[in-house]
């Protein structure tokens, strides 16, 4: 493997010269740089296939990119992307490739790594997965009665909960209305007691999804609903109604599941990536094998274009640096997502574990301390309901809050010019978050308001604008199309990681509090030893264990 160096990113002179960029252009408002400049929008927009980024309403001009690729290059940014490509183990923590986007290579491909055809290796489980999911959704796969399944419970946690469901819910005008596909990821009883209260045993198929087989989460609601299928089938019927994902054999068949109807994937694929694996299983039943190749193609062509593309019109090189101007160097430490599309409303929530369990880190890729700012807080929801919960905070709050907004320019669902309107809602926020509203406007706008009034009114009505925001528009939302959008986020996070210079791929900050919650759990019975806890946790523990009534 190739030297890999203590990152020195910030005492770079291309880290300097951004510094002294800000400080000399925070002050320019966004407003007057569209007046300047009536050929914004066509200097800073790129398209690929039908999706299109537009950045215009950035608080960057063109000094300002040509700095922010002058520090991917100093991060030797094309070097990472072909190690990241080539199958060479980045994740050193662990000492793995990150090989997500070979799931998306196309049959036919080849990519060699370590000696090994990962492609035809990815080929074979996608024609298992194919061959399943055809005798399932035929109906020519029965219940313990002979009935066909109707319901598919996936029981995960995670990216094997997050990235599927998103997926399913956003291709729902593509999926079979012979079955509904659900999502059991909490180890709070309700979520699986609330699900199961509506399904029949005896068409229910369920999926545990646990690359281990071990994640405490799933197996105890995996475990949970076995007892509620024994309740009405006897043991031989378990392997007609749970298959799983996963790699640990013996643990699939000590729970009652045929191995035949195990479905593998590999160490080289983060849960927060794994999508397009085996874990996308729920998905595949739901939209069919055919669809599902449209998303995977979709993600293909984004890495196409992703590995190839000069940084100046490369998608998600663009985003990832805009996401580096404004989290590390304006110090703004929230990025919002605003999907105006339902299907997508549990796109936040994807990119948020994406995001920030990759890039949440203060160590760099050798152990090194950080001193400056990495992975942003993503947070966001649906528009247009959000517009009507958090956007008073980004009109009018103190806080730079960039915003990716994401638009499809037809819907699946055209109720009597209902999309119209959820698209003029979508480009007027953007507007109004780049513009503003001044003094001479409001005053304006107030008319004949008495001047004791002038005072107390006007500060209210003002809107600073020049809040920074991307629009990313697809025709619609189909396979292909999110299959490119899910893939652009994913690249837009390697980059970042790569020019922070920390290991985009690893997880520890997830398993302390599992250590500690594994610690925890039998000392709440009533009379068990504690451990040495501090008083908080301690009064917690006593106060739970005089309350509780389980």
């Amino acid at each position: 493997m190739a030297a890999i160096r203590y990152n020195d990113i910030n005492t770079s002179a291309a880290w300097a010269r951004l510094h002294q960029h800000q400080r000399a252009t925070r002050h320019m408002h966004m407003r007057q740089l569209f007046e300047a400049d009536s050929r914004r929008f066509q200097r800073f927009s790129v398209e690929l296939d039908g999706l299109l980024l537009d950045y215009s309403k950035n608080r960057v001009t063109g000094r300002t990119m040509e700095l922010l690729f002058e520090l991917a290059a100093t991060a030797n940014l094309r070097d990472w992307m072909g190690r990241l490509r080539s199958g060479e183990r980045i994740n050193i923590s662990e000492n793995r490739s990150v090989l997500h986007y070979a799931l998306r290579l196309p049959a036919g491909s080849e990519l060699i790594v370590e000696g090994v055809d990962v492609v035809a290796q990815v080929q074979d489980v996608l024609a298992r997965l194919t061959t399943f999911c055809e005798r399932v959704r035929s109906g020519g796969w029965t219940g313990f009665d002979g009935r066909r399944i109707r319901d598919v419970v996936n029981i995960g946690i995670g990216g094997s909960d997050l990235g599927p469901e998103l997926v399913c819910e956003a291709l729902a005008s593509f999926s079979s209305p012979e079955l509904d596909i659900h999502f059991v990821s909490n180890v709070d009883g309700q979520h699986l007691a609330r699900t199961l209260e509506r399904l029949d045993p005896a068409t229910t198929l369920f999926i545990v999804a646990s690359k281990s087989f071990t994640t405490p989460e799933t197996l105890l609601n995996a475990r949970a609903a076995r007892a509620w299928f024994l309740q009405h089938a006897g043991e031989g019927d378990i392997a007609r109604h749970f298959v799983a994902v996963s790699t640990n054999t013996d643990a699939v068949r000590d729970f009652g599941i045929d191995v035949e109807h195990m479905f593998g994937f590999w160490d080289w694929v983060g849960g927060r990536y794994s999508v397009w694996s085996a874990i996308g299983l729920p998905l595949m039943l739901s939209i069919g094998p055919d669809a599902f190749r449209q998303f995977l193609a979709g993600g293909h062509a984004m890495d196409r274009h992703f590995f190839a593309a000069p940084f100046e019109h490369n998608i998600p090189v663009i985003l990832a640096l805009l996401g580096i101007w404004y989290n590390t160097f304006y110090r703004a430490h929230t990025h919002a997502i605003m999907p105006y599309d339902h299907g997508l409303r549990r796109l936040p929530a994807h990119i948020q574990q994406m995001d920030m369990e990759s890039n949440g880190k203060r160590v760099g890729r050798m152990g090194e301390w950080l001193d400056f700012d990495t992975g942003p807080i993503i947070w966001g929801e649906e528009g247009v309901n959000s517009q009507h919960a958090f956007f008073q905070l980004l009109h009018q709050g103190t806080r730079l809050i960039p915003c990716d907004f994401i638009l499809p320019l037809n819907s699946h669902y055209p109720i009597d010019g209902q999309h119209r309107v959820l698209v003029a809602n979508c480009l007027a926020q953007t507007e109004a978050l780049m513009r503003g509203k001044d003094e001479a406007e409001v005053l304006d706008e107030m008319g004949s308001v008495p001047d004791e009034l002038v005072d107390i009114l006007l500060p209210q009505k003002l809107f600073p604008g020049n809040q920074p925001s991307n629009t990313i528009a697809v025709d619609r939302i189909t396979p292909y199309t999110l299959g490119m959008l899910i893939a652009m986020y994913e690249h837009k996070v390697f980059v970042q990681g790569a020019i922070w210079g920390v290991n985009s791929f690893d997880q520890w900050g997830v398993e302390y509090g599992k250590q500690l919650a594994r610690r925890i759990e039998p000392e709440l019975s009533d009379g068990a030893e504690t451990w040495q806890h501090d008083c908080s946790t301690l009064g917690l523990i006593a106060h739970f264990r005089k309350r509780h009534r389980g």
